[in-house]
């Protein structure tokens, strides 16, 4: 089979969780099954030096690189009104070609298979950017209607998808996110000082790694905070780090409250390189979201042997099995709890942290690269 990838969410200056979840899942296609033919689509028009650049950490021996010229912006928002062949710029060489980030164009040769990651766009519409919510009320019922398969990262989210979308509920496949158990592994004493210098880091904190943004709620994670600090004054510091989003401004005005002021962190980007670091030294990791597709972030710390609180919202239960804490996302008090269980006793967080092993440890990327190699084979292309 000739397979393209669709390289648009490899191409930015920041790789978003979509982006890293189509780095491992081509990474591990390519290397299980080189039998096959690969390459990898885009559009540029100013600086593809650059995007070349941005790639060469995902290029592959059997996946080159296949830009094609054109505004990848420009191209995305005039196909929502006029149906621009995709094959005009891309041509006929593939059989199948996967869309990771919800959006098939039009004109596609072949097969094509796109990933449906959550459906924010009908829960929680109010947390999106602007532009994203317009392109995806505008293109993605037609783009699920053009593929020929659904891909989807939990069976929280197929149920979504057709609780939305009943007509597309025979093309949805699950192919669960993993976790990389090398790049992210507990960390040394002397890395973890050295990212707790470089980021300016509290010596014991609580972590949430990710978009500062709403559906996040991490407005409601600081209030916790500030109530566990009225009970244990001397609780770690807390820290967020990530990218700032969509109504990024509530989040910092809520670190100014009297009781946390001074005791919320934001550092500044971190590097891929200091993840697992960050990670390895905090507390324990907080992910109070209330609406994710799968969540990728709470097995990235219990692979780094952090203990984990997150929300029983959505797809969290299913993404950590029995390895985490969960707490109610909508009470700043069960939060709260949750923070004070995992300041325990060494015993009770070492069992914690064998969880997580355990955990990370079954969710590996070549599992779903298999499932979703399967869904490829399916089309009979």
């Amino acid at each position: 089979m000739n397979i393209a990838f669709d390289a648009s969410p490899l191409t930015g200056d920041l790789i978003s969780g979509v982006g890293w979840c189509e780095a491992y899942l081509t990474e591990a296609l390519s290397r299980l099954h080189p039998e096959q033919s690969y390459r990898f689509e885009y559009f540029t028009l100013r600086s593809p030096e650059e995007k070349v650049r941005r790639m060469q950490p995902f290029v592959r021996e059997n996946i080159p690189l296949h830009p094609a010229t054109c505004s990848p912006l420009l191209y995305r928002m005039l196909t929502n009104f006029i149906p621009v062949p995709y094959r005009a710029f891309q041509g006929k060489w593939a059989d199948i070609t996967h869309f990771f980030n919800y959006i098939v164009p039009p004109g596609v040769h072949g097969k094509t298979v796109v990933t449906v990651h959550d459906m924010v766009l009908r829960a929680y519409p109010e947390t999106m950017r602007t532009r994203t919510r317009i392109l995806l009320e505008t293109g993605l019922k037609r783009s699920m209607k053009r593929a020929d398969r659904i891909v989807t990262d939990s069976e929280f989210s197929r149920r979504e998808i057709i609780k939305y979308y009943p007509e597309f509920a025979e093309k949805i496949r699950v192919v669960p996110c993993g976790v990389d158990t090398k790049r992210f592994a507990p960390a040394s004493d002397a890395e973890i000082a050295r990212v707790k210098k470089a980021h300016s880091l509290p010596d014991k904190y609580f972590l949430y790694l990710g978009t500062l943004e709403p559906r996040k709620n991490l407005v409601r994670l600081i209030e916790g905070y500030g109530i566990l600090r009225k009970r244990l004054p001397d609780a770690p510091e807390l820290v967020l780090a990530g990218g700032k989003g969509w109504h990024y401004e509530e989040i910092f005005a809520a670190a100014e409250q009297p009781a946390v002021r001074g005791h919320v962190h934001f550092p500044s980007y971190i590097p891929s390189g200091d993840m697992a670091a960050l990670y390895s030294g905090a507390v324990g990791f907080v992910f109070p979201s209330l609406y994710e597709g799968f969540g990728m972030p709470p097995l990235e710390a219990m692979a780094c042997g952090c203990p984990v609180l997150c929300s029983k919202a959505a797809s969290l239960p299913e993404a950590v099995g029995n390895a985490a804490l969960l707490c109610d996302p909508m009470k700043p008090d069960m939060i709260a709890s949750g923070l004070q269980l995992m300041i325990r006793p060494e015993a009770a967080r070492q069992k914690m942290r064998e969880f997580g092993f355990a955990r990370a440890a079954e969710m590996s990327w070549d599992t779903a690269a298999e499932k979703l190699f399967a869904v490829y084979r399916e089309l009979g292309a």
